[in-house]
């Protein structure tokens, strides 16, 4: 069976989580969604981030979500593809020297990566992205310009693909930016 890593952590937000860990699930994948400094069982807070009119999401408490798979066991090698969920938790996820260099690792490989909203924080701290063309939610466009990357502000409910990375701006993309990261993976999806 083909593997994902799935990145997550306290705060991710909900729907960037468990959406895409049960799509890929659906399509046959194993998905090990992981955290740093947990185990398989364990379980990580998300929070439900909402675009309500104000100058920036609203924030609610989500879910429990149950880890699949020990971090420390993780061998990036053993992996079709990346999933970064967003939200509050890839702002310091992202200071795990480990998370960062599996990241690389994918990058590396030229293998199939789908980071969305606030998850290409985790992108920029691998640095990974200088050259790169990409999306994430608005208030992480600076960063990624800083980081040396073209910074694309696309609708909420688009997503963009350069190379094996694809991107999107938050949970209104996720069928788009799910579509685009399993045809990466030489997934076809015909009705």
């Amino acid at each position: 069976m083909r593997k994902i890593l799935l990145f997550t952590g306290d705060f991710a937000e909900d729907y960037e989580t468990m959406v895409p860990f049960q799509m890929l699930q659906m399509l046959g994948f194993e998905v090990h969604a992981v955290c740093p400094d947990k185990k398989a069982g364990e379980r990580v807070k998300t929070a439900i981030h909402d675009f309500e009119g104000d100058q920036t999401y609203s924030e609610k408490p989500g879910h429990y979500f149950t880890l699949t798979y020990d971090f420390d066991k993780v061998d990036p090698a053993d992996y079709d593809g990346l999933v970064i969920a967003g939200g509050r938790a890839p702002e310091y996820i992202r200071l795990n020297p480990r998370i960062l260099e599996i990241t690389r690792h994918f990058f590396d490989t030229d293998k199939p990566v789908a980071a969305i909203c606030h998850g290409p924080q985790v992108l920029n701290a691998a640095g990974v992205i200088k050259g790169r063309k990409l999306t994430a939610y608005p208030a992480v466009g600076p960063d990624l310009t800083a980081g040396g990357a073209q910074y694309v502000e696309i609708p909420v409910d688009q997503a963009l693909a350069d190379g094996n990375l694809v991107t999107a701006p938050a949970w209104p993309a996720h069928p788009e930016w799910i579509r685009k990261f399993v045809e990466l993976l030489g997934v076809k999806i015909e009705i």
